[in-house]
Parts: C-alpha cells; structure tokens; sequence
C-alpha cells in the first residue's frame, strides 16, 4: 500500500496542477439588441414610481383579500408549480452525478476464485485445482482532467440546473398572473351576470306594462312584440352569463390545484379596482433580471462548457486504475504478512484517427452556441416587446375608462328621458327601447374596459418580473 501510494500521489498532484486548464470560449454577456429606453409617446404611459417591480411582492401587489388567498393556494397546491419544482430537484441530482466524475471512485471488494485443470492441459501431466483468495480497495478509469472536459461536462450540468430553477420562477410569476386574471375575469363575468339580470327584471316589467296596455288598446302589437325582444335577448344574456361564470369557476379552480370555496368567490370588479403602483424601471434592469431571460443566460453558458468539453476531445486523456489489499491460495492466510498485492494501471489515449467524429461535435456544439445566442436575443426582444406593449395599453385605458363612463351616464339619462317622453305618450315605445339598447351595451362595455384596466395592471407587474419573493439563482 505505501509503494502504490508513492506511485499516486504525484500523478494526483499533476492532475490538481493540469486543473487550471480550460478550453471553453470565455462566456460575456451579449449586448442586448433593443434601446436602452421604453418608448414614450401619446400611446405609452408613464414609468411610474423608480425602481424594479421584482421587488415588489405580490402580496404587496394585489389589495383584495381574497385575492391574495387565492394566490397564496395556488402557489401551494397547483400540479405545474410542483412539476416545475421536482424538475429542479431533477436537475440538481443530475447535476451531483457529473460532479461525481470529478473524483475517483474507491471501492472495496473480497472475491474467490477455483479453477481445476485436466492432465492433459496441466503443464505437469496431472490435474490441479487451485484457488484464489483476495480483498483490497482500489479505483478504475479515473481521468485526470488535464484538459477541462470533465469540468466542462460538470459546469454543463450546473447550468442546466440554474436554467430549470429559473424556469420555475418564470412558472411561479406566471401562475400568480394567472390565478389574478382568471378572478379578475370571474368577477368581470359576475357583474355582467348581475347586470343582465337586472335588465331581464326591468324588462320584463315593461313588457308587462306594455301586454297590459296592449289589451286595453293603448299600445300596437308593433310595441309588445319589440318589448318581447328585449325580454327575450336579456333571457338569452342571463343564460349566456350564468354559463360562462360557471366555466371561470371551474378555471379558477383548476388554476388553484383544490377545490373553489364559496367564500373566496369575488363579488365584482369594485374591491380588486385597487392594485398597487407598479414600478418599471429602465430596460437594461428589467430584462437582467426576468427569470426567462435569466434561463436563456444559463442555456448559453452551458453551451460554452460543452464547446470546452468538444475542444477536450482533440488532446490526450490520462486514466488512473489502482488497487491494494492481500491475496493467497488460502482463506487462513489472507491475512498474514507477505499476503499483501497491489495493481497500478495508467494508461494514456492519443486520438489519432476517428473518422472526423470529434470536429463534427466540436462544429455542433459551436452551431448549438449560436442557436442559443440567437435564442437568448429573441428572448430579450420579446420581454421587450411584452412591456412596450403593456405600457402602450396603459397609457390609453385610463383615458378609454373615463370616457366609457361617461358614455354611460349619458345613455342611462337618454334612457330616463326616452322613458318620461314615452309615459306621457310624446314618444314610440322604439326610442325607449333603442336608449335601453344603448345603456345596456355601454354598461357591458364599461365592465370591459375596467377588466382591461386591472388585467393590464397584472400584465405589466409580470412582464416586469414580479411576483418572485425568494431569491434568484445565480452561479
């Protein structure tokens, strides 16, 4: 054991020495191709408050209570969110297997062996059996990593599991935006719900007064059935509404992971009318630190590692094979002195001749970089996009929401007027229906146009990178 140790250890210390060596291209990070500012115009809002809506959590984000129950849920118990997390764990253990090359792998083992030889093949002219007894620790095929390929190969493999923890912050921010629009659009369809069925009970009250009327001989047959269109289309609303409110819940709570509760149900549009400032930012901050921008960095990085594991490939590989222990004919004397045995077999490959195998993968592997270079800017150019496209909604639905409003309040006294004009038999039961035409639609519209409004809001907060409140991953 201490000559095998002597024949080792300065083989060891080379390979702790050669170490430093490395053939991957220096990895920087790209510039990124968009301006250094978002746009600004009529069309785009304000950057609101300084600094980065990554930090701003999203329990400081969403004001409605329920709301932030609900996200709180989904966060626990949704299937995608507890696939992306296990692909971590997934990651991390393939990671901990590359980095196991690193080292050599000692093992210890015992074995027996017997073999009997006839006389006609036994060099004495008479039949033998002899037996063998052995047991020692020892490595094989450990490479000395003279080159970088195996730490290449590790650092791969590291950047695979920084990329896949990435990808589950990307997963986190888009199901909180998730689970905030599909409530957001439950409570917008609840409204409208509500409001339809209002407008069937009115409706049908006047198509009473209008049959009644009818019968006296005060309305044409022209008024009632015109009012039975209207009674008829709010019916049909009520229906389409009570439909698609059912279908919300059932998002909902797919989104949730467990079932829908009756007290997490929204009420309106009105107590989630309230969402936090989000800060924007500037662009170069933004882009830095979204999660899938992040996982395009990791995905580039690794595919510089496996350009330095394909360039590793061209050069000489040393492995190491040793082992130390006892061996005798005889169990009883395994252990006793003169018994000890050992083995020491490096062996050195020079490639030669491979039929060009080794360049073709050095050729993938630098067409894989570019691939992911390309990828990587795409991915910048889209978050821009994403964001310029959120502001530029932003910056008119305030705008759009006032006048939406006042659109209402003047077809609701259009309609007030059109109803006293036709009681005091100045006007057709037409010009009341056709203000109730109007109202109706520009209250509809009016819900549309707040659910914009705050759907917007989460948009930007997660386009922006919110909604992460645990650390980033970084190597």
């Amino acid at each position: 054991m201490k000559r095998l140790f002597t024949f080792t250890l300065p083989l060891l210390v080379a390979a702790v020495l050669a170490a430093c060596a490395n053939l991957a291209p220096e990895v920087q990070r790209p510039a990124a191709p968009v301006p250094a500012a978002w746009p600004s115009g009529p069309s785009y809002a304000a950057t609101g408050a300084a600094g980065s809506a990554a930090d701003l959590a999203w329990q400081d984000f969403f004001v409605d209570a329920r709301l932030r129950e609900l996200v709180a849920q989904a966060l626990t118990h949704n299937r995608d969110l507890r696939v992306a997390a296990l692909q971590i764990d997934r990651a991390r253990a393939l990671y901990q297997i590359q980095r196991a090359d690193r080292y050599p792998t000692v093992d210890a083992a015992a074995g027996f062996s017997a073999q009997r030889v006839p006389a006609g093949l036994s060099p004495t002219g008479e039949r033998t059996t002899s037996r063998q007894y052995e047991a020692g620790i020892g490595f094989s095929l450990y490479e000395i990593d003279l080159f970088g390929r195996v730490r290449n190969l590790n650092e791969q493999a590291l950047q695979a599991y920084f990329s896949t923890a990435e990808a589950r912050r990307s997963v986190h921010i888009s199901l909180i935006s998730e689970v905030a629009n599909a409530y957001l659009t439950l409570a917008a369809d609840r409204e409208r719900l509500r409001l339809a069925q209002s407008t069937f009970d009115t409706q049908h009250s006047a198509y009473t007064l209008i049959r009644r009327r009818f019968e006296l001989g005060a309305a044409s047959q022209l008024d009632l059935r015109r009012a039975q269109t209207t009674v008829d289309a709010a019916r049909a609303d009520v229906a389409r509404f009570t439909s698609r409110v059912a279908q919300d819940e059932n998002a909902l709570a797919l989104l949730l992971g467990t079932p829908l509760r009756a007290e997490w149900l929204p009420d309106g549009l009105a107590p989630v009318a309230s969402l936090a400032d989000v800060p924007v930012g500037v662009p170069s901050e933004v882009l830095q630190r979204r999660p899938d921008i992040r996982q395009a960095e990791h995905r580039l990085q690794a595919a510089h590692a496996n350009i330095g594991a394909a360039r590793a490939a061209f050069f000489p590989s040393v492995t190491l094979t040793a082992a130390g222990g006892v061996a005798s004919s005889t169990l009883s004397d395994l252990f006793r002195g003169g018994a000890g045995a050992w083995s020491f077999v490096p062996q050195v490959v020079l490639p030669i001749f491979d039929g060009g195998r080794n360049r073709a993968t050095l050729q993938a592997a630098e067409v894989e970089r570019d691939i992911t270079l390309a990828e990587y800017e795409r991915a910048v150019q889209g978050a821009f996009r994403e964001v310029a496209d959120a502001l530029a909604a932003r910056g008119m639905l305030g705008e759009q929401l006032g006048a939406q409003q006042s659109l209402v309040d003047a077809a609701a006294d259009s309609h007030r007027l059109s109803d006293i004009r036709f009681r005091q038999g100045a006007e057709s039961y037409l010009a009341v229906l056709d203000a109730q035409r109007s109202m109706y639609a520009a209250q509809q519209d009016l819900i549309s146009v707040r659910l914009s409004r705050l759907v917007n809001q989460v948009t930007l907060y997660k386009v922006l990178g919110g909604g992460w409140s645990g650390p980033a991953v970084s190597g």
